[in-house]
């Protein structure tokens, strides 16, 4: 195991998401990757690799602890007995659960940093989640930080906190770069003379590619929708596809282990989603040239480019072809990657969070 640990993650589990890869992310570009470890409260390792592969490259830095549903008090003596053991400088937790075990123990058990990361404040409406997080946060005391402006409100607002900190999440803008459209086009076997329409998330209700699906019949024929990713609406959609007549008009292309270049091959980068915190996918897609358009769901407008996103309202397949009808038609010359190397790139994300970690608790 890895004794003398610098900063350990707690996230509730590790699958696929923006905050799941978040986490990745924020080990991989550490200046010292080495001396940091993410811990998963559910789940096992082997089952997460399977479905993640990209975690096997990191496979010696994870701990999973295989919670059971529900409240667990042996969760929080684990979390306890890990954090005595390596003695971590830093506990940086993710969402409510992490922040009840993980904060909690490690106060307990000594740690002198603890820093909380709220990625979204949607679970705040609920007076029972509302009741345990702000116990848990007068119990832990860790350094709170909202990922977006529109988070921070909400924080304040349902927890009655002021000390919040807006770190806005970051991207590896030297991954995600502009490429030839052409070239990456034909590795993924998508038509070279359409105007293409990508979207990227898991195939769930929550992610709502089936309004961007059903906006598609409202668009000139020479528009072809490409969607990656997979999910338990997998099957769902594809009948939704057939029963619309949109069968050679949509690729299905599943898991993409290459996104920056599935990004490259688009005109335009959707996100239709009916409910969201502050996404990655439209900042992936804008830091490689590709403007995007997304609905007004949480802090999603926070993300898109000024000068070249659009915004549109959830639930409406005519507002989204309308929207995407003016991107493909606007004549703007300003590249959206500008703006997500200026507010969005991951080291400088990484650098406020060192920057937090050294300042003394008030």
């Amino acid at each position: 195991m890895m004794k003398g640990s610098t900063t350990i993650h707690v996230v509730q589990h590790l699958a696929p998401g923006g905050l799941e890869a978040l986490a990745l992310n924020m080990l991989s570009y550490s200046p010292n990757s080495d001396d940091v470890l993410i811990i998963s409260l559910e789940g096992t390792k082997e089952a997460a690799i399977k479905k993640w592969p990209r975690l096997a490259q990191v496979q010696d830095q994870l701990l999973f602890l295989e919670k059971p549903s529900g409240y667990s008090l042996k969760t929080l003596r684990q979390l306890y007995k890990v954090f005595r053991t390596l003695k971590p400088r830093v506990v940086h937790t993710h969402h409510i659960g992490p922040v009840i075990y993980g904060a909690i123990a490690a106060r307990l058990s000594g740690v002198k940093v603890r820093i909380h990361t709220e990625h979204d404040a949607w679970h705040l409406s609920s007076r029972k989640h509302r009741s345990l997080q702000s116990l848990a946060i007068k119990i832990a005391k860790p350094k709170l930080v909202a990922d977006a402006a529109l988070v921070r409100d909400q924080i304040r607002k349902q927890l009655n906190v002021n000390s919040v900190t807006v770190i806005k999440n970051g991207i590896d803008c030297s991954t995600f770069t502009p490429g030839s459209k052409e070239a990456a086009r034909q590795a993924l076997s998508l038509p070279i003379d359409q105007v293409l329409v990508g979207t990227a998330g898991r195939l769930e209700p929550v992610k709502g590619q089936d309004v961007l699906i059903q906006a598609l019949c409202s668009l000139p024929k020479n528009v072809h929708l490409a969607i990656a990713g997979d999910g338990s609406e997998r099957n769902r959609l594809k009948t939704l596809v057939n029963q619309l007549g949109l069968e050679n008009r949509i690729t299905f292309l599943g898991l993409v282990d290459d996104m920056p270049q599935f990004y490259q091959s688009l005109d335009l980068f959707c996100l239709p989603s009916r409910s969201e915190g502050f996404p990655l996918s439209t900042l992936e897609a804008q830091s490689c040239g590709i403007p995007a358009i997304a609905t007004d769901v949480g802090a999603t407008a926070e993300t898109l480019c000024p000068e070249t996103g659009t915004l549109v309202a959830s639930e409406n397949p005519l507002a989204l072809a309308s929207g995407i009808l003016r991107e493909m038609y606007g004549n703007n010359d300003v590249s959206p990657r500008e703006f997500v190397l200026e507010h969005n790139d991951i080291k400088t994300m990484i650098k406020a969070y060192h920057s937090l970690a050294e300042e003394k608790s008030a």
